[in-house]
């Protein structure tokens, strides 16, 4: 992971509202993602994971502590994010079924 040096708290508050505007973007991808593989289920208990989430949810906080961050910090910012994920993926499934 490259970081730059920065020499000013201007310069470092620049670089952070990059990312955060690129994480708020990976974040819709990842949603528009999640959005089609609605349309690869048969069941909303099928959409409902729990195998998958905690995998996910492994893989994160592993890739947190290798990168020596907090990895409950991952784990509550992931919960979040696929509570709600899980819910527009029932939402675009049941749309889907719809038509």
């Amino acid at each position: 992971m490259n970081i730059k040096k920065c020499n000013t708290l201007k310069e470092a508050r620049d670089e952070i509202d990059v990312l955060d505007m690129q994480i708020v973007e990976l974040i819709a991808k990842r949603n528009e993602y999640i959005k089609q593989i609605a349309h690869f289920k048969n069941s909303i208990e099928e959409i409902k994971a729990d195998d998958r989430i905690r995998d996910v949810i492994s893989s994160v906080r592993a890739k947190a502590i290798s990168l020596d961050l907090s990895p409950n910090l991952i784990n509550d910012l992931y919960v979040r994010m696929i509570d709600d994920m899980v819910e527009s993926e029932i939402a675009e499934f049941k749309n889907a079924k719809s038509l």
